[in-house]
């Protein structure tokens, strides 16, 4: 039951604290201000309250902790990308492809998302799958 919680609230992630996450994820844990910092860096024009109160709201939500030991409040992502990105995915393919995750990756292939070297690397994860479902290939 708290699994199908917590991916109903990572899939409930807003555009702007997605960002905040990502902010966190890529800095590790930061002040309020060091979290803006990265977000102007990145060309998000927002202000000090705003990333302070949606860092708050992540903390009420569960995705991030404070720790409020030192001078400043100290915030870091209780979720990990691994999970999020887990969590979405699966939701795009819950949401578009009615669970099946293969017209996915065909509909990305045919779109040209992926390099010769990530097909190549496609193709021997296939090849791989293919030599463990059937034990005659070697």
């Amino acid at each position: 039951m708290l699994e199908y919680i917590m991916a109903k609230r990572e899939y409930e992630l807003g555009s702007a604290e997605f960002q905040i996450l990502k902010a966190l994820w890529e800095k590790g844990p930061s002040p309020v201000r060091d979290v803006l910092t990265h977000l102007h860096e990145r060309g998000r024009n927002v202000a000090y309250t705003t990333v302070q109160t949606l860092l708050t709201r992540l903390e009420q939500k569960g995705f991030v902790a404070s720790d409020k030991s030192g001078l400043a409040y100290v915030f870091r992502a209780t979720l990990s990308r691994d999970r999020v990105r887990k969590s979405r995915i699966k939701s795009l393919v819950s949401q578009l492809y009615d669970g099946a995750a293969a017209p996915l990756v065909l509909q990305l292939i045919r779109s040209g998302s992926f390099s010769e070297d990530e097909i190549k690397s496609l193709q021997q994860m296939i090849d791989e799958l293919d030599t463990s479902d059937d034990g005659s290939k070697s």
